[in-house]
């Protein structure tokens, strides 16, 4: 199985057409959260769209950029990570979008309680499969994935813990845009690609008994 995931897009999907011959090969295209820039159902649909273009096979989550009308959106498309899980063979993926506070207020902003619930809820459905793959926009504390421009590390403990408790194998995340990286935490593997404009992705690729999980680059 091959998974080809990106985030925080914020309505630019000029890369699409460089990341073509990847997008048109993958079996499931995961979108991280950050659709949007405060928008709701109309530009979410606009970059659904534009991606469909080259593969239809889509689940995606809403970001604390995008307003809740996204999420909704999302869930009546049938193709929400957030809060829930969804079971590909042996590969499960389960998510959790919108993000921890943060000191600006946007739109759509949750407590650790949440996440800890949603990522719950989403795991549950999911935690059968040989694979698990997580989707949280917002990234765990003390990795490469959450360091802002002065140095702190701005993710979610409440992330964190629930890496290190049930250990799944890949942790796809984004929110923090100058923090591209690949990380391991315990057992897992953490991977943030910034922002989509900046020509990152992720592919994680699961075949024969291997898995391997990467950033990519347009260039």
């Amino acid at each position: 199985m091959k998974i080809i995931s990106f985030g925080d897009i914020h309505e630019d999907t000029g890369n699409l057409v460089k990341i073509q011959p990847d997008l048109e090969t993958a079996d499931l295209i995961v979108l991280s959260g950050d659709l949007t820039n405060c928008h709701g159902k109309i530009e979410t649909k606009k970059v659904l769209d534009a991606i469909k273009i080259y593969n239809k096979h889509l689940l995606a989550q809403y970001g604390n950029m995008d307003i809740q009308e996204a999420d909704s959106y999302l869930s009546k498309e049938g193709i929400n990570l957030h809060g829930n899980g969804y079971l590909f063979a042996d590969v499960g993926i389960f998510g959790c979008g919108a993000s921890s506070l943060t000191p600006f207020h946007t739109p759509s902003e949750i407590s650790e309680a949440d996440i800890e619930r949603l990522l719950t809820n989403g795991y549950n459905t999911v935690k059968d499969a040989k694979w698990k793959i997580m989707v949280c926009h917002t990234p765990p504390k003390d990795t490469a994935t959450d360091v802002i421009r002065n140095g702190m590390h701005v993710g979610s403990q409440t992330v964190r813990d629930f890496i290190l408790k049930y250990k799944p194998n890949v942790c796809i995340t984004g929110h923090i845009h100058e923090s591209r990286a690949r990380d391991n935490l315990g057992d897992t593997i953490v991977l943030n690609a910034g922002m989509f404009r900046d020509g990152w992705y992720i592919e994680v690729v699961i075949d024969k008994g291997i898995l391997s999980a990467v950033l990519k680059s347009v260039a």
